[in-house]
């Protein structure tokens, strides 16, 4: 039987969708090794495991993740059965230990450094790598028909700038920040809000721009308190579906499919390589 605690599986970023494959690879029994940059943007904060970085631990559903200064740090708190996460932007940690995989989860839209030569086994998220070259396999991320696909050859699809339909509602569904500077949230994840509410303020230069609902519906994320954001970044995130309160708390179908995909890749790749 395969000992799968020496199967060390780095994974670059912990937000939503990346914590639902740390979740899925910690519960297979795979030690997991996270690595984040000092300063996560996730919107979707209940379950991204990267509030770690900022509160030292984070939980979702029943996976603990805790902050590490280092190496050593790390290799306890995986002893004890947690995940921990380190601030290595630029993979460091790799001078220390070669893992047997590595899973970049940044969902850049690009490649940030991540090469098949630093694990046994790498996978890429979404577009930006290219299987066969840069990575051993990408993963589809756009919602439809081949969301979690597992590409051997080639990229997936590029970015559209639009997100996937929820509820009857796209593009809408996602708030841009409307100014450069410091963004404050007037609203909590879970709640309610009304279209046209004022849900955050972006503190400038000039003085306070306010941040709108888009649309009436659950707030699904928004952005951590004090966040230095650009004109055009991301903040939050409605859900139209008012029924599906418990949604914001809990990894979402598109992460737990990816999540599934990543754990079939590693398997393949386990099978050809033969460990």
């Amino acid at each position: 039987m395969t000992d799968r605690k020496k199967q060390l599986i780095v994974v670059r970023g912990a937000g939503d969708i990346a914590t639902g494959t740390i979740h899925r690879l910690h519960r297979c029994g795979y030690p997991v090794l996270v690595l984040e940059t000092g300063f996560p943007s996730a919107i979707r904060r209940c379950v991204a495991l990267s509030e770690a970085v900022y509160d030292g631990t984070a939980e979702v559903e029943g996976v603990t993740c805790i902050k590490c200064a280092g190496y050593e740090e790390a290799c306890a708190v995986l002893e004890q059965g947690d995940v921990p996460v380190m601030i290595d932007e630029t993979c460091r940690v790799l001078e220390q230990v070669r893992p047997w995989a590595l899973v970049d989860a940044i969902l850049a839209k690009k490649n940030l450094g991540t090469t098949r030569d630093m694990a046994d086994k790498t996978i890429g998220l979404g577009p930006g790598f290219t299987a066969g070259q840069d990575v051993d396999l990408v993963i589809e991320t756009m919602r439809g028909h081949n969301l979690g696909r597992i590409i051997g050859n080639g990229t997936a699809e590029p970015n559209t700038g639009i997100p996937g339909v929820i509820g009857g509602f796209g593009a809408e569904r996602v708030i841009h920040s409307p100014a450069r500077g410091i963004f404050f949230g007037k609203a909590l994840i879970g709640d309610m809000v009304e279209k046209g509410q004022r849900i955050g303020t972006i503190v400038t230069g000039q003085g306070e721009v306010s941040v709108e609902a888009s649309l009436t519906g659950l707030l699904r994320g928004i952005i951590k308190d004090g966040y230095p954001v650009v004109k055009g970044f991301k903040i939050a995130d409605i859900d139209p579906r008012k029924s599906e309160y418990e949604n914001c708390f809990t990894i979402s179908d598109k992460a737990r499919c990816i999540a599934g995909s990543v754990l079939e890749g590693l398997q393949m790749l386990e099978m050809k390589q033969g460990y």
